[in-house]
């Protein structure tokens, strides 16, 4: 395997097309192929990263070529999906289904994921398939956005849950990725079901080191994460209970390219790795990188051998 770094990534993904044209989006127009070499995609954080080594390593088994390639923004991983740059990302099922709906119907569009996984994936696979991205099936692991303040600022302002802080009235700068802006489940959710009067985003990625270090030295006052971030503590940080729902389940899911990655061979080793991985599993997967300083693929490797998933 090799890795390209993320500014090659970004200058490679700069000229991609946007898959299918507008005339043929309402059908599949690829049969499902079969590349030897597969390029898979990470958005660049510990978990993305973990997934997107683990399905190289099932995929070398497999017989496949891999090289992996770090694209933190969806804007550019995506098109280059469905281009086939990128063959094969790891996604999270309502997220993803929420994203390509705003994406085909305008952000204003009502949103598609729900709680029930059943619905949300026939809502998913409805999306992608008209732009050439077979969605393989959901895995155990289930992992929830989630937002986390500095445990000094919870204290001070007597906050626990998602609506103490809205009833406080306090302001918030909210260190989120880019997507946070429009996506109904951050900001303009935060503000629309809890009332948080988010003055602004500072796009500082998604749970990343930059982002916590922010709100633990008050530059930001919230910082979006998932329920399974293992770091929190260690930047002096706690999760406010999403108390009203805001946030619906996702699952851990492949996303591929049906023309390069859309055969049955690909969708087995990938399916096996999606009947073991647990959310505590991914969660304690986390913490070997981010606490223990581990490397993702030794972390990844080591996970595979003892689930008897490789050798």
């Amino acid at each position: 395997m090799r890795r390209w770094a993320v500014a090659a990534a970004l200058l490679l993904l700069a000229g991609c097309t946007t898959g299918p044209s507008l005339e043929t989006r309402g059908r599949v127009t690829a049969s499902p192929g079969d590349s030897r070499q597969l390029t898979i995609g990470s958005a660049g954080f510990t978990e993305g990263d973990l997934l997107s080594q683990m399905y190289a390593l099932l995929l070398n088994r497999a017989g496949y070529r891999t090289s992996l390639i770090v694209v933190a923004d969806r804007e550019l991983y995506e098109p280059a999906l469905e281009s086939g740059q990128i063959d094969v990302v790891p996604e999270y099922a309502a997220t993803f289904a929420d994203w390509l709906n705003a994406r085909a119907h305008g952000p204003d569009a009502p949103p598609v994921g729900s709680p029930d996984l059943d619905t949300t994936m026939r809502a998913l696979r409805r999306l992608a398939a008209p732009r050439g991205l077979t969605v393989l099936a959901p895995g155990r692991a289930v992992v929830q956005n989630a937002f986390a303040v500095s445990a000094a600022y919870a204290r001070a302002h007597r906050l626990r849950t998602l609506s103490d802080l809205g009833r406080s009235g306090l302001k918030v700068r909210l260190a989120a990725g880019d997507e946070c802006v429009r996506r109904p489940y951050c900001a303009p959710g935060l503000r629309s079901v809890y009332g948080i009067d988010v003055v602004g985003v500072d796009p500082k990625g998604v749970g990343t080191t930059q982002a916590k270090r922010a709100v633990q030295n008050g530059q930001d006052q919230m910082v979006l994460t998932t329920t399974t971030d293992a770091m929190l503590g260690t930047f002096g940080l706690v999760l406010l209970e999403d108390d009203r729902h805001l946030q619906n389940a996702d699952a851990v899911v492949p996303v591929v390219n049906r023309s390069r990655a859309g055969g049955p061979r690909v969708a087995r080793a990938l399916d096996a790795l999606g009947s073991v991985l647990t959310t505590r599993d991914l969660a304690s997967l986390n913490e070997q990188v981010d606490s223990w300083r581990r490397l993702p693929q030794d972390v990844a490797r080591t996970y595979l051998r003892d689930k008897g998933l490789l050798k």
